[in-house]
């Protein structure tokens, strides 16, 4: 066991961590977590996605050894951001979401894209979108709840 110190959401952390112990197994297991969602455990479905510093990563492929000293910000840390707010209700209102499972997972991608683009055409939009693999919706409502927050804040 190794000692790890992170913030998870805002709130600093200190935990005993195996080495091999993957991230997503950490905040899951240890924190109980369990919006991020476990799929490929190989970094191509997505559904694990979270921002470490700020940026969309995949916590089935990192190492919780590894987050030492890291901010760690899961879905379950975006309750009271109003960007995060616009996309739920979009994905809600285009019906992009199904069984859910990837719906975490989606819903982390969306807002890194809205952060880091100031618009998208459809095609850039299911490009950037395209490490979230979801099996019941078929992306037009994903897609469609994308455009719709990129609408909304050209219109602010």
């Amino acid at each position: 066991m190794i000692q790890i110190s992170l913030t998870i959401n805002g709130e600093p952390l200190s935990a005993s961590v195996d080495p091999r112990m993957s991230l997503v197994d950490f905040l899951r297991e240890k924190l109980s977590l369990t919006g991020t969602h476990v799929g490929c455990e190989h970094g191509v479905c997505g559904a694990c996605t979270i921002h470490i510093d700020g940026v969309s990563a995949r916590s089935c492929i990192a190492l919780a050894a590894a987050c030492d000293g890291r901010d760690i910000r899961t879905i379950e840390g975006f309750d009271c951001d109003e960007r995060m707010s616009a996309i739920r209700a979009e994905f809600s209102a285009e019906h992009a979401l199904q069984c859910g499972y990837c719906t975490p997972g989606m819903l982390m991608t969306a807002y890194d894209v809205t952060t880091r683009f100031e618009k998208l055409d459809e095609a850039g939009i299911r490009r950037e979108m395209s490490g979230n693999l979801c099996r019941c919706t078929g992306y037009q409502g994903i897609v469609r709840a994308v455009q719709n927050v990129f609408a909304a804040e050209a219109k602010e």
